[in-house]
């Protein structure tokens, strides 16, 4: 019997999933729309509170003038009549006491005067209808006859004015077919107003009739509306300066805080790499150095035909030492103060260097006019910057081709230099790769020159950027701060 053990199997529960990676927590996003629900939502609530106070307050205004108005009329009529034992209009205006609570005043006179009173009601501008009750809330008079001696019951308003002995005032949108006293002989055709004026008596305790006016105040309307307009876009336009304000404040603050986290995540691989890369550096420079002593004393005393693997074994020695070298520069933290550098003359010199190599490999130097200008930066390391550029250019234009060196941009605080080859370039997906560490397209490169190119860049304020297209050449474009002496 086979007595060996089987292989443990993991049973994963019906219907259980793995947890899938959960999205970094977008804080422009969720910015951009809280923001602008809030700022809608003030903005919805201030431009609703405005419109209603203006309503509010025109509507108000013009109850006032037009109870001001009535109430003048009434007493100028009063006065006009002279008629004995009478002091207040309201006396006069229902014709049912023309016989009963005024003995020894001429009826014809009482209507005259009443007539007056009420023919300045019924001219009234903007006016839809005019209704005057008794105490008991009968209809005495109406500019639509229609409503005379009709029983109102159920207003409120009414009820409101004649309890508190005040005057009130309504307004409305679309009238109110149920209502009995709302039979306008002429609808309104959109806000309307009414309007409850009561009449007192000599003492000012009594009511001694209601006069209820309905309105449709055209210009008022018109003047609501374009004040209404106003609020509303004058809302519109703050809202939005608001939060485009805003959201580019949250924007540039986003980028500033994404940029310094690329920062500090760059930052921790580096002490990261440069803690493991000079314990590594360190193990190996003894070994490399007693393989080179070796390889030397075996060429001094060997002329054999072992002569070319010694030659082999010290020159891969200096390039693994010279790898070294360049890894441990490459993330060696870059504490070294921004000074003014020459420019032109950093340039000649890496030329210089590689005059004969740029000779050798067929390529042609088109270098165009610098202006004389100093950018900040370090003098060496400036020269490690365009040395590792040509170096990638001359590596690239295997059968010779053209290294152009130009200024593309130049303003008081900047200068732009662009290195263009014509070598094999690039595609997309190794363009995203370029600034990477230890990412290399060359046999036996390490891949820090581009990586130190751009820390070194970085460093002291500048940026660089690549473009290249495969099979026709590379383009580096590096943007220095001038130098201003302040």
């Amino acid at each position: 019997m086979d007595m060996a053990p089987r292989p443990e199997v993991f049973e994963v529960p019906a219907g259980s999933e793995l947890a899938a990676p959960r999205k970094p927590f977008n804080l422009l996003r969720w910015y951009a729309w809280v923001s602008l629900a809030i700022i809608l939502s003030v903005a919805v609530g201030l431009g609703l509170i405005s419109s209603r106070f203006i309503i509010d307050e025109s509507i108000e205004r013009d109850a006032l003038l037009t109870a001001q108005f009535i109430t003048s009329i009434a007493d100028a009529e009063v006065r006009h009549v002279s008629i004995p034992n009478v002091r207040t209009m309201g006396e006069l205006l229902d014709p049912r006491t023309d016989h009963s609570n005024l003995p020894g005043v001429d009826p014809d006179a009482r209507r005259r005067a009443r007539g007056e009173f009420l023919d300045h009601i019924a001219h009234l501008p903007d006016m839809l209808l005019a209704n005057i009750y008794a105490p008991d809330r009968t209809v005495i008079w109406s500019s639509n006859p229609a409503l005379v001696g009709k029983l109102i019951e159920g207003d409120d308003d009414l009820e409101k004015a004649f309890e508190y002995k005040m005057r009130v005032s309504a307004s409305y949108h679309n009238f109110e077919q149920a209502r009995a006293e709302q039979k306008f002989v002429t609808p309104p055709e959109q806000l309307f107003i009414e309007n409850y004026i009561p009449l007192f008596d000599a003492d000012g305790e009594q009511v001694t009739a209601m006069v209820e006016i309905y309105k449709e105040p055209r210009d008022l309307i018109v003047r609501i509306e374009h004040g209404l307009i106003m609020i509303w876009l004058a809302i519109t336009v703050g809202a939005g300066l608001v939060y485009v304000g805003l959201y580019g404040i949250m924007h540039r603050a986003a980028r500033l805080l994404t940029g310094q986290q690329k920062r500090l995540i760059n930052n921790e691989t580096y002490v990261a790499l440069g803690e493991v890369s000079s314990a590594v550096a360190h193990s190996l420079r003894n070994p490399l150095a007693s393989i080179r002593s070796s390889a030397e004393l075996a060429q001094a005393f060997d002329d054999g035909p072992a002569q070319r693997n010694v030659n082999d074994i010290i020159s891969q020695v200096d390039r693994m030492s010279q790898w070294i070298r360049q890894m441990l520069q490459s993330l060696r933290p870059l504490n070294d103060e921004a000074v003014a550098v020459d420019l032109p003359l950093a340039l000649q010199d890496s030329l210089h260097t590689y005059a004969v190599p740029l000779a050798r490999g067929g390529v042609s130097l088109d270098l165009q006019p610098l202006p004389a200008v100093q950018v900040l930066g370090h003098p060496a390391l400036l020269r490690q910057i365009f040395s590792s550029l040509i170096a990638n250019a001359l590596e690239s234009m295997e059968q010779g081709g053209r290294l152009r060196v130009e200024v593309v941009r130049h303003d008081r605080r900047n200068l732009t230099v662009r290195l263009s080859d014509t070598g094999k370039g690039m595609n997309e997906a190794l363009q995203r790769m370029a600034f990477r560490p230890f990412f290399t397209t060359k046999q036996g490169g390490l891949g820090v020159g581009l990586l130190l190119v751009k820390r070194i860049m970085e460093r002291y304020g500048g940026t660089v950027r690549l473009s290249s297209s495969e099979g026709h050449g590379t383009r580096v474009s590096l943007n220095f701060r001038l130098f201003t002496g302040s």
